[in-house]
């Protein structure tokens, strides 16, 4: 559908949500099988108890196009109107064509506009900030949004530190125009440092390594031993995720002069169950105002927050009107916030 430039301000709604994981569960006990941990010690670390993983042959570009077809659906939403589909993962199916594209054609889209986005763990986020702006300019009425990604097989399954963290999964969410102009994205902003890639990144080669990691000693902070696969310095993406986290939130109260009072929830990425208590803390939130679900599905990077967004609404927890913050950091190094007036 394509929509002529309007002058009157235009109001973003989130019309449906849906989500996606594989059907295959594993508990701490079951990766205790295959690598060197226990439930005793990851769950106090990382509050996991599970995460779903996938099966060979089921591509990331599946779950995307299962948790937007639940979106659309939801939202009322024929695949057919839709204006433009933004899909954020690590973990696409292949260089090219984009996994966006692939999920507009599994779900009956064509010819609707497509993206990837690659931000790890921010990129629900920032694809959330991309849709409300289309919407809002009045030159797209319907646009999805899709965080999907499948972090078991870029983790060495050798790698205890890291290994046990993540799953897969899928969440997404449908936008589209509304009247109410005050409905909507009320601030948003990403961020980026690459100068501190290396606390968490994914190397091709030798070459990628940063200058003081010896490629001959796997026990160090931030090298596994093997190419192609996630690595990170723990202590240091803990301190990095805690302060993202904590400036991220002040940063959207202060510029929409909000308070935490009115926000009737924050949605954070589902980094570590420490990480999120600790920023909890700095901020002097009420409890009940952080959703956690890292306990059922891990970190499951760009999909997290689409997932505790559709668990949020099954629950009847989060109704038109309600002030919300979306936020999250991950690899690249990326941070990135969105508050909202649903």
């Amino acid at each position: 559908m394509s929509l002529r430039h309007v002058a009157k301000p235009v109001g973003v709604r989130l019309a449906g949500v849906g989500m996606a994981v594989p059907p295959r569960c594993a508990t701490n006990d079951d990766l205790s099988k295959i690598v060197d941990t226990s439930d005793e010690w990851i769950r106090p670390r990382t509050g996991i108890k599970q995460r779903h993983l996938s099966d060979e042959g089921l591509k990331t570009s599946d779950l995307a196009a299962q948790a937007v077809t639940m979106a659309l659906e939801d939202a009322g939403i024929s695949p057919n109107d839709l204006d433009l589909l933004f899909c954020a993962t690590m973990t696409p199916d292949m260089v090219c064509p984009a996994t966006a594209c692939q999920v507009v054609a599994k779900i009956g889209a064509v010819p609707c506009g497509a993206m990837d986005i690659n931000m790890a763990c921010t990129g629900f986020v920032g694809a959330l900030n991309m849709a409300s702006n289309a919407i809002a300019s009045g030159m797209y009425k319907n646009v999805a949004v899709i965080g999907a990604d499948q972090l078991s097989t870029i983790v060495n399954w050798e790698d205890r530190r890291t290994c046990v963290l993540f799953g897969d999964a899928a969440g997404a969410a449908v936008l589209t125009a509304s009247d109410n102009a005050n409905q909507g994205c009320l601030y948003q902003r990403i961020w980026s440092d690459a100068s501190k890639a290396d606390a968490l990144y994914i190397p091709r080669d030798e070459k990628d390594l940063p200058a003081n990691i010896d490629a001959t000693n796997t026990d160090e902070p931030g090298w596994n031993g093997q190419y192609d696969k996630l690595q990170m310095d723990g202590r240091t993406v803990f301190k990095f995720a805690v302060n993202a986290l904590k400036s991220c939130v002040q940063t959207a109260l202060q510029e929409t002069g909000l308070t935490p009072d009115d926000i009737a929830m924050v949605i954070p990425h589902q980094s570590n169950i420490r990480m999120l208590q600790t920023a909890w803390k700095k901020l002097g939130f009420d409890d009940d105002k952080i959703y956690i679900n890292i306990d059922r599905f891990g970190n499951t990077s760009a999909a997290s927050i689409g997932l505790c967004l559709y668990e949020l609404k099954q629950q009847k927890r989060l109704h038109e009107g309600d002030k919300v913050i979306f936020v999250a950091q991950g690899g690249g190094l990326t941070w990135g916030v969105s508050a909202w007036e649903l």
